[in-house]
């Protein structure tokens, strides 16, 4: 093989093992989370066991919203400069943030039950969550949509990247909504506490298994997306023809 086939190999091999270690640190700090909110933390006074819910809700909740902050930004790169790497970013962040946002509103819904005794409330926080959720999800359904009527490759494809990038941008509008829906109206929710601008009110090993499912799911979110973005980019690659070694490079 040319020489520039065997660095692109070796660039391949690393990126791999870069992935690898990022998903081996967001297993060690999810089994340190999962140790830290199911036994050093202690419960709630007032809602006892079921607080505990806070350390898969919390962090499912607050990298959605990256994830989707991550489609905005990628969505206005696409945009810019046309490049349509940012588009699979794009839709590589909306699918982890659809799954995410479901998980949030899965587990508070169980923790409504347990807390309130209902398993759903015309809550400002629990609709626009649902909301959002509707939003991004039909995201992804406009880019197969489009992908089918057009027989564009979805994440290959100017004619779908371009409606997508305007949709995934327009829906992140929905995230301070949510965010600060405690706030603009009355809400069964509590209002912030680990980002309240006075000292939180939240016992340091509650906070700390917080952070480290927080840092745990951010983690795990991240070698998602890139374990995502490189299956995508294998599948819009040309096959290599009889004249191409295996990664694509003319072999001469």
């Amino acid at each position: 093989m040319r020489a520039s086939t065997v660095d692109l190999v070796a660039d391949t091999a690393r990126a791999a093992a870069g992935r690898r270690t990022i998903a081996w640190l967001a297993g060690g700090l999810g089994t340190a989370a999962g140790a830290a909110g199911g036994w050093l933390a202690p419960p709630d006074e007032v809602q006892g066991q079921a607080q505990r819910l806070m350390y898969v809700h919390v962090p499912a909740a607050w990298v959605a919203y990256a994830a989707f902050a991550v489609v905005l930004t990628a969505s206005g790169a696409y945009v810019i400069g046309g490049d349509l790497r940012w588009d699979r970013f794009a839709r590589a962040c909306a699918e982890i943030g659809v799954v995410l946002t479901a998980v949030a509103i899965g587990t508070g819904s169980l923790w409504g039950h347990l807390v309130w005794g209902t398993w759903w409330a015309w809550d400002p926080r629990l609709v626009s969550t649902a909301l959002l959720l509707l939003a991004y999800a039909g995201y992804l359904a406009l880019r197969r949509a489009v992908a089918e009527r057009t027989g564009a490759r979805d994440g290959g494809d100017h004619r779908v990247a371009r409606p997508a990038a305007v949709v995934g941008a327009a829906g992140f509008l929905l995230v301070p909504v949510v965010h600060f829906s405690v706030v603009w109206w009355r809400s069964l929710h509590q209002q912030a506490t680990v980002l309240a601008p006075q000292r939180p009110p939240i016992d340091p090993r509650m906070g700390a298994a917080l952070l480290l499912a927080v840092a745990a799911a951010t983690l795990a979110a991240l070698a998602v997306l890139l374990h995502r973005v490189v299956r995508l980019e294998r599948r819009l690659a040309p096959d290599p023809s009889p004249a191409t070694d295996r990664v694509g490079v003319p072999v001469g």
